[in-house]
Protein backbone atom coordinates (compact mmCIF):
# COMPACT_ATOMS: atom_id res chain seq x y z
CA UNK A 1 0.00 0.00 0.00
CA UNK A 2 1.34 3.41 -0.95
CA UNK A 3 1.78 5.82 1.93
CA UNK A 4 -0.58 8.80 2.00
CA UNK A 5 1.15 12.15 1.57
CA UNK A 6 1.13 15.32 3.66
CA UNK A 7 1.77 18.28 1.37
CA UNK A 8 2.13 21.90 2.50
CA UNK A 9 1.13 24.41 -0.18
CA UNK A 10 2.92 27.70 -0.68
CA UNK A 11 0.85 30.20 -2.65
CA UNK A 12 3.30 32.83 -3.91
CA UNK A 13 2.50 36.42 -4.89
CA UNK A 14 5.13 39.10 -5.51
CA UNK A 15 7.82 36.83 -4.12
CA UNK A 16 6.07 36.13 -0.81
CA UNK A 17 4.02 33.24 0.54
CA UNK A 18 0.42 34.37 1.07
CA UNK A 19 -2.79 32.83 2.38
CA UNK A 20 -6.34 34.02 1.78
CA UNK A 21 -9.97 32.96 2.04
CA UNK A 22 -11.88 31.91 -1.10
CA UNK A 23 -8.84 33.07 -3.14
CA UNK A 24 -9.01 36.68 -1.76
CA UNK A 25 -7.99 38.61 1.39
CA UNK A 26 -4.34 37.55 1.28
CA UNK A 27 -2.11 37.49 4.39
CA UNK A 28 1.67 37.41 4.25
CA UNK A 29 3.14 34.11 5.47
CA UNK A 30 6.84 34.59 4.79
CA UNK A 31 9.66 33.99 2.34
CA UNK A 32 8.97 30.98 0.11
CA UNK A 33 12.46 29.47 0.27
CA UNK A 34 12.64 29.88 4.05
CA UNK A 35 9.18 28.33 4.46
CA UNK A 36 10.17 25.48 2.16
CA UNK A 37 13.34 24.82 4.15
CA UNK A 38 11.31 24.59 7.35
CA UNK A 39 8.93 22.05 5.82
CA UNK A 40 11.88 20.08 4.50
CA UNK A 41 13.31 19.96 8.03
CA UNK A 42 9.91 18.84 9.35
CA UNK A 43 9.94 15.98 6.80
CA UNK A 44 6.89 16.94 4.76
CA UNK A 45 6.34 14.39 2.01
CA UNK A 46 6.24 16.98 -0.77
CA UNK A 47 5.71 20.69 -1.36
CA UNK A 48 3.56 22.56 -3.85
CA UNK A 49 4.37 26.10 -4.99
CA UNK A 50 1.70 28.01 -6.90
CA UNK A 51 2.31 31.45 -8.38
CA UNK A 52 -1.30 32.47 -7.88
CA UNK A 53 -1.39 35.57 -10.10
CA UNK A 54 0.86 34.46 -12.98
CA UNK A 55 -1.97 33.37 -15.31
CA UNK A 56 -4.18 36.35 -14.51
CA UNK A 57 -1.25 38.74 -15.07
CA UNK A 58 -0.19 36.86 -18.22
CA UNK A 59 3.38 36.26 -17.09
CA UNK A 60 5.61 33.26 -16.61
CA UNK A 61 6.23 31.42 -13.37
CA UNK A 62 9.67 32.38 -12.12
CA UNK A 63 12.33 29.76 -12.64
CA UNK A 64 14.48 31.35 -9.97
CA UNK A 65 12.17 30.11 -7.23
CA UNK A 66 12.38 26.59 -8.62
CA UNK A 67 16.16 26.84 -8.84
CA UNK A 68 16.57 28.11 -5.28
CA UNK A 69 14.24 25.46 -3.90
CA UNK A 70 16.02 22.69 -5.79
CA UNK A 71 19.28 23.79 -4.17
CA UNK A 72 17.67 23.85 -0.72
CA UNK A 73 15.24 20.93 -0.58
CA UNK A 74 15.68 17.20 -0.23
CA UNK A 75 11.96 16.47 -0.74
CA UNK A 76 10.08 16.56 -4.07
CA UNK A 77 8.23 19.69 -5.10
CA UNK A 78 5.69 20.77 -7.67
CA UNK A 79 5.54 24.28 -9.10
CA UNK A 80 2.84 25.93 -11.18
CA UNK A 81 1.26 29.16 -12.31
CA UNK A 82 1.53 30.79 -15.71
CA UNK A 83 2.74 27.62 -17.48
CA UNK A 84 1.48 27.88 -21.06
CA UNK A 85 3.68 25.67 -23.23
CA UNK A 86 5.99 22.68 -23.42
CA UNK A 87 9.06 24.97 -23.21
CA UNK A 88 7.62 26.56 -20.03
CA UNK A 89 7.16 23.09 -18.58
CA UNK A 90 10.68 22.04 -19.53
CA UNK A 91 12.20 25.23 -18.11
CA UNK A 92 10.78 24.51 -14.66
CA UNK A 93 11.84 20.86 -14.70
CA UNK A 94 15.34 21.87 -15.74
CA UNK A 95 15.41 24.38 -12.89
CA UNK A 96 14.83 21.51 -10.49
CA UNK A 97 11.09 21.00 -10.06
CA UNK A 98 9.99 17.37 -9.83
CA UNK A 99 6.50 18.05 -11.21
CA UNK A 100 4.76 20.97 -12.90
CA UNK A 101 1.15 21.98 -12.36
CA UNK A 102 -0.97 23.35 -15.20
CA UNK A 103 -4.49 24.73 -15.01
CA UNK A 104 -5.59 27.63 -17.23
CA UNK A 105 -3.41 26.61 -20.19
CA UNK A 106 -4.59 22.99 -19.98
CA UNK A 107 -8.22 24.10 -20.20
CA UNK A 108 -7.45 26.43 -23.11
CA UNK A 109 -5.38 23.76 -24.90
CA UNK A 110 -6.03 20.24 -23.56
CA UNK A 111 -3.46 18.81 -25.98
CA UNK A 112 -0.80 20.47 -23.83
CA UNK A 113 -1.41 17.72 -21.28
CA UNK A 114 -0.70 15.01 -23.84
CA UNK A 115 2.35 16.82 -25.21
CA UNK A 116 3.91 17.21 -21.76
CA UNK A 117 3.05 13.66 -20.72
CA UNK A 118 4.62 12.24 -23.88
CA UNK A 119 7.78 14.29 -23.52
CA UNK A 120 8.36 14.28 -19.75
CA UNK A 121 6.28 11.36 -18.48
CA UNK A 122 2.85 11.31 -16.90
CA UNK A 123 4.38 11.42 -13.42
CA UNK A 124 5.60 14.99 -14.05
CA UNK A 125 2.21 16.35 -15.16
CA UNK A 126 -0.08 17.68 -12.45
CA UNK A 127 -3.40 19.18 -13.54
CA UNK A 128 -4.68 21.68 -11.00
CA UNK A 129 -8.46 21.98 -10.86
CA UNK A 130 -10.00 24.96 -9.07
CA UNK A 131 -13.64 23.99 -8.60
CA UNK A 132 -16.66 25.89 -7.33
CA UNK A 133 -20.04 24.37 -6.53
CA UNK A 134 -22.85 25.33 -8.89
CA UNK A 135 -26.43 24.17 -9.21
CA UNK A 136 -25.43 21.14 -11.26
CA UNK A 137 -22.13 20.14 -9.66
CA UNK A 138 -18.71 21.79 -9.70
CA UNK A 139 -17.42 24.08 -12.42
CA UNK A 140 -13.76 24.56 -13.34
CA UNK A 141 -12.40 28.08 -12.78
CA UNK A 142 -9.21 29.47 -14.32
CA UNK A 143 -7.12 32.66 -14.16
CA UNK A 144 -6.55 32.29 -10.42
CA UNK A 145 -10.20 31.56 -9.78
CA UNK A 146 -11.44 34.62 -11.63
CA UNK A 147 -13.03 33.00 -14.68
CA UNK A 148 -15.76 30.35 -14.79
CA UNK A 149 -15.12 28.06 -17.75
CA UNK A 150 -18.50 26.33 -17.51
CA UNK A 151 -16.66 22.99 -17.63
CA UNK A 152 -17.86 20.24 -15.31
CA UNK A 153 -14.92 19.58 -12.99
CA UNK A 154 -15.42 15.83 -12.69
CA UNK A 155 -15.79 15.33 -16.44
CA UNK A 156 -12.69 17.49 -16.97
CA UNK A 157 -10.64 15.36 -14.57
CA UNK A 158 -11.63 12.19 -16.42
CA UNK A 159 -10.73 13.75 -19.78
CA UNK A 160 -7.41 15.12 -18.54
CA UNK A 161 -6.52 11.70 -17.15
CA UNK A 162 -7.17 10.15 -20.54
CA UNK A 163 -4.83 12.75 -22.07
CA UNK A 164 -2.02 11.70 -19.73
CA UNK A 165 -2.25 13.74 -16.53
CA UNK A 166 -0.45 11.83 -13.79
CA UNK A 167 -1.97 13.58 -10.80
CA UNK A 168 -4.69 16.08 -9.92
CA UNK A 169 -4.63 18.90 -7.40
CA UNK A 170 -8.33 19.46 -6.71
CA UNK A 171 -9.15 22.64 -4.79
CA UNK A 172 -12.57 23.58 -3.49
CA UNK A 173 -12.82 27.33 -3.98
CA UNK A 174 -15.83 27.38 -1.67
CA UNK A 175 -13.82 25.90 1.19
CA UNK A 176 -10.45 27.58 0.51
CA UNK A 177 -9.12 29.24 3.68
CA UNK A 178 -12.33 28.74 5.65
CA UNK A 179 -11.04 26.07 8.04
CA UNK A 180 -14.31 24.16 7.56
CA UNK A 181 -12.71 21.09 6.01
CA UNK A 182 -12.42 19.74 2.49
CA UNK A 183 -15.43 19.44 0.22
CA UNK A 184 -15.55 15.69 0.72
CA UNK A 185 -18.16 15.13 -1.97
CA UNK A 186 -15.87 16.83 -4.46
CA UNK A 187 -12.94 14.71 -3.27
CA UNK A 188 -14.95 11.49 -3.58
CA UNK A 189 -16.26 12.39 -7.01
CA UNK A 190 -12.77 13.31 -8.25
CA UNK A 191 -11.23 10.10 -6.88
CA UNK A 192 -14.02 8.08 -8.47
CA UNK A 193 -13.45 9.58 -11.90
CA UNK A 194 -9.83 8.48 -12.41
CA UNK A 195 -7.18 6.04 -11.24
CA UNK A 196 -4.67 8.89 -11.09
CA UNK A 197 -3.82 10.19 -7.59
CA UNK A 198 -5.96 13.01 -6.22
CA UNK A 199 -4.58 15.65 -3.88
CA UNK A 200 -7.38 17.18 -1.80
CA UNK A 201 -7.12 20.93 -1.27
CA UNK A 202 -9.11 23.76 0.24
CA UNK A 203 -10.51 24.20 3.73
CA UNK A 204 -8.27 22.44 6.26
CA UNK A 205 -8.66 23.74 9.80
CA UNK A 206 -7.97 20.64 11.91
CA UNK A 207 -6.02 17.41 11.75
CA UNK A 208 -9.34 15.57 11.51
CA UNK A 209 -9.92 17.31 8.19
CA UNK A 210 -6.73 15.76 6.82
CA UNK A 211 -7.92 12.30 7.82
CA UNK A 212 -11.34 12.92 6.27
CA UNK A 213 -9.78 13.91 2.95
CA UNK A 214 -7.72 10.72 2.81
CA UNK A 215 -10.67 8.59 3.85
CA UNK A 216 -12.68 10.18 1.03
CA UNK A 217 -10.22 8.82 -1.53
CA UNK A 218 -7.39 11.33 -1.76
CA UNK A 219 -3.83 10.05 -2.10
CA UNK A 220 -2.43 13.22 -0.58
CA UNK A 221 -3.73 16.09 1.52
CA UNK A 222 -2.66 19.64 0.89
CA UNK A 223 -2.85 22.34 3.53
CA UNK A 224 -1.45 25.80 4.04
CA UNK A 225 -2.67 27.95 6.93
CA UNK A 226 -2.56 25.29 9.64
CA UNK A 227 1.12 24.76 8.90
CA UNK A 228 2.19 28.30 7.91
CA UNK A 229 0.90 29.92 11.08
CA UNK A 230 1.98 27.21 13.49
CA UNK A 231 -1.37 25.67 14.42
CA UNK A 232 0.05 22.22 13.78
CA UNK A 233 3.39 20.79 12.70
CA UNK A 234 3.96 18.18 10.02
CA UNK A 235 4.99 15.78 12.78
CA UNK A 236 1.72 16.28 14.63
CA UNK A 237 -0.22 15.70 11.42
CA UNK A 238 1.72 12.51 10.68
CA UNK A 239 1.23 11.20 14.21
CA UNK A 240 -2.50 11.92 14.16
CA UNK A 241 -3.07 10.27 10.79
CA UNK A 242 -1.15 7.20 11.93
CA UNK A 243 -3.31 7.04 15.07
CA UNK A 244 -6.36 6.93 12.80
CA UNK A 245 -5.05 3.84 11.03
CA UNK A 246 -3.96 5.76 7.94
CA UNK A 247 -0.74 4.56 6.33
CA UNK A 248 1.71 7.47 6.25
CA UNK A 249 5.44 7.56 5.73
CA UNK A 250 7.36 7.33 9.01
CA UNK A 251 9.29 10.45 10.05
CA UNK A 252 12.88 10.77 8.90
CA UNK A 253 15.11 8.63 11.04
CA UNK A 254 12.27 6.39 12.23
CA UNK A 255 12.44 2.67 11.71
CA UNK A 256 9.68 0.16 11.07
CA UNK A 257 8.82 -2.18 13.92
Amino acid sequence: MLAKRIIPCLDVKDGRVVKGVNFIGLRDAGDPVECAARYDAEAADELVFLDITASHENRDTTTELARQCAQTLSIPFTIGGGVRSVPDFERLLRAGADKVAINSAAVANPDLIAQCAQRFGCQAVVVAVDARLTGNGWNVFVKGGRQDTGLDAIAWIARAADLGAGEFLVTSMDRDGTGQGYDLELTRAAAGSTRAPIIASGGVGTLEHLAQGLQAGASGVLAAGIFHFGTYSIGQARQFLSSQGIHVRPPQGATHE
